[in-house]
């Protein structure tokens, strides 16, 4: 696992690289594969707000690092998240944030899709493209996945004219990968999915051993 090409991440590209636990870890690949330059990237700027499900004032926060491209984060999403929103996040016992990690121009497409819908349909496109993953993903050509993302927005109650102007958002997109790299760096993020809670970083689990952690942080 290598710690520098993941902080690298965007500014050099990267694909998704497969490894052992249910992990993806980031790998560099040709920059052109991305539609922020590294210059771009790396720029001066504020890190866009966190959009969370929860309370505010919840005793645990927990952090998901993930991407709209990684098969473990999708699962995450299908196996996991929804006993963890039915037990914890409704209970007002955690607070979840979302942050969006771009192995590819491919999930950073989705995050302007996830993301132009505010923070009010954010966290249900998010959803949507978890678990529609394989599909939207179809052969992996570029003209079938955009016309497959467009199609979830759609399916998400966006118009074609709020989809394009996300897609086209080419400040928007700057800005997304900034906050990707300032908050991938300062937590020390290598993978995906990866977990911190209260301040604590955790690979991916099932939820049986999430539970527990989250039991002790309580208190129980």
């Amino acid at each position: 696992m290598n710690r520098r090409s993941l902080l690298l991440g965007l500014a050099g590209g990267a694909v998704v690289a497969a490894a052992g636990g249910g992990y993806v870890v980031l790998r560099q690949a040709p920059a052109e594969t991305l539609i922020a330059t590294p210059a771009e990237a790396a720029s001066g700027g504020a890190v866009l707000p966190d959009i969370a499900l929860g309370r505010a004032d919840a005793p645990v926060t927990l952090i998901e690092y993930a991407s709209y491209t990684c098969s473990h984060c999708a699962r995450f999403h299908e196996t996991v998240f929804p006993s963890l929103k039915r037990d914890y996040i409704d209970t007002g016992k955690l607070r979840f944030i979302l942050r969006e990690v771009y192995f590819d121009k491919f999930g950073l497409w989705a995050g302007q899709i996830a993301q132009c819908g505010g923070d009010l349909k954010y966290y249900g496109i998010a959803g949507m493209l978890f678990a529609e993953q394989k599909s939207w993903i179809g052969d992996g050509t570029e003209p079938v996945i955009a016309e497959n993302l467009r199609k979830i927005g759609i399916k998400a109650g966006l118009t074609k004219d709020q989809i394009e102007t996300c897609l086209n958002d080419t400040a928007r997109a700057e800005a997304m990968v900034r906050t990707y790299q300032k908050n991938a760096s300062a937590d020390a993020i290598e993978g995906t999915p990866t977990l911190v809670i209260n301040g604590e970083k955790f690979d991916n689990m099932g939820y049986a051993e999430l539970k527990k952690i989250l039991d002790a942080k309580l208190g129980g």
